[in-house]
């Protein structure tokens, strides 16, 4: 059996601008790029997948990817690829806001940790839900959607040097407006209880002047807010999954645009 270099160089090709989308949602999406995730990893995963969509890819162009053209097929590729990333990562970025919010009305905005996910300072309550909601993504098999909705994407996009409708920053820029909203919404109860409690305190302090309300307050506010936390917490599994169902159709229609 021989190859030509014409057939070589069409079998590379059918395989190199899949990979570019696929790459470029994996760097991006949460989980697969978590820069404590090795690059190896990262590139080991890419190539299965690769590998496991070239039979949905259909026809790919036979064009060199040094060329004008190609780059901009390649461009294509990755825009496409970070946009289904970016569309899940804000979903998550939902409870690191969350968690900020909870963290400064408690007392714990000073408190941050190390975040994996990007490696960057985190407050330590936003550190916690989106460990949470990292395990919830993995027991509803979020990732595994995921890769349906990019696999989705080659038919609904193919390879070309046409990409995403002229909308699609603008759609990304609306639904980046998610992670406000929801994050407000998961952190209402704790806010609301600390709102409470500092009313009361206020209202003490004006009672009993004598009373050192720095002293007593932020153990107060600390005490009920970890209390309103753990019987909140059973409710974020349930509104984390709502939030990543919303996140996967919008996924699927930032592919299909």
């Amino acid at each position: 059996m021989t190859f030509d270099l014409d057939q070589l160089s069409t079998w590379v090709l059918g395989f190199f601008w899949p990979f570019t989308r696929i790459g470029a949602m994996l760097s991006i999406a949460p989980l697969f790029g978590a820069r404590t995730l090795p690059v190896r990893v990262r590139l080991m995963l890419a190539l299965a997948l690769t590998w496991s969509v070239l039979p949905l890819v259909g026809e790919v162009p036979s064009v060199d990817p040094l060329s004008p053209a190609g780059v901009l097929i390649v461009a294509n590729q990755v825009l496409i690829g970070a946009a289904i990333g970016l569309t899940l990562q804000v979903a998550f970025a939902v409870l690191l806001v969350a968690g900020q919010v909870i963290g400064a009305s408690m007392g714990l905005g000073f408190a941050s940790v190390v975040d994996p996910q990007n490696g960057i300072q985190a407050p330590v309550i936003g550190q916690f839900y989106f460990l949470l909601g990292a395990l919830v993504f993995l027991a509803v098999d979020g990732h595994l959607a995921l890769i349906e909705v990019l696999a989705q994407s080659f038919a609904t996009l193919p390879l070309s040097a046409q990409g995403p409708a002229p909308g699609l920053l603008r759609d990304l820029a609306v639904w980046s407006g998610l992670m406000f909203s929801e994050g407000t919404r998961l952190a209402l109860p704790v806010v609301s209880v600390i709102l409470l409690t500092n009313l009361a305190l206020g209202v003490a302090t004006r009672a009993a002047p004598q009373l050192n309300v720095f002293a007593l307050g932020f153990s107060i506010t600390l005490l009920l807010g970890l209390v309103t936390m753990l019987y909140s917490v059973p409710n974020l599994g349930p509104l984390f999954r709502g939030i990543l169902g919303r996140a996967m159709e919008t996924a699927g229609l930032l592919a299909a645009a």
